[in-house]
């Protein structure tokens, strides 16, 4: 029974920035490892970061590694990602994920909850 919200996409130049935020609904966010996934037009979803229940450990895609940052806040039920120098090849759509397992891994079948995603389009 857990709704996933995102926010905060966009339409930048290259080289731009974004943070994206997904909140979560329920009193039992804090004990969900998140996940970030994206998918472009005819291309499948791809994984691009995850995080902890705790937020300790974090894992990212080696495309965006250097350049995202995924975080959380427990207070807020909510989870970021920040997105730095951002490229054409990162326009798609973002989604959230969550996984009350606790699995933060890079498949799709780990998460169990999805947001609807918000649009990032990277301009050249």
């Amino acid at each position: 029974q857990v709704q996933l919200v995102e926010s905060g996409g966009g339409l930048v130049q290259a080289g731009g920035s974004l943070r994206l935020s997904c909140a979560a609904s329920g009193r039992t966010f804090g004990s969900y490892a998140m996940g970030w996934f994206r998918q472009a037009p005819g291309k499948e979803r791809e994984f691009v970061a995850s995080i902890s229940y705790s937020g300790i450990t974090t894992r990212y895609a080696d495309s965006v590694k250097g350049r995202f940052t995924i975080s959380r806040d427990n207070t807020k039920n909510t989870v970021y990602l920040r997105m730095n120098s951002l490229k054409p090849e990162d326009t798609a759509v973002y989604y959230c994920a969550g996984s009350p397992a606790g699995f933060s891994g890079s498949s799709r079948s780990q998460y169990n909850y999805w947001g609807q995603g918000t649009q990032v389009t990277v301009s050249s």
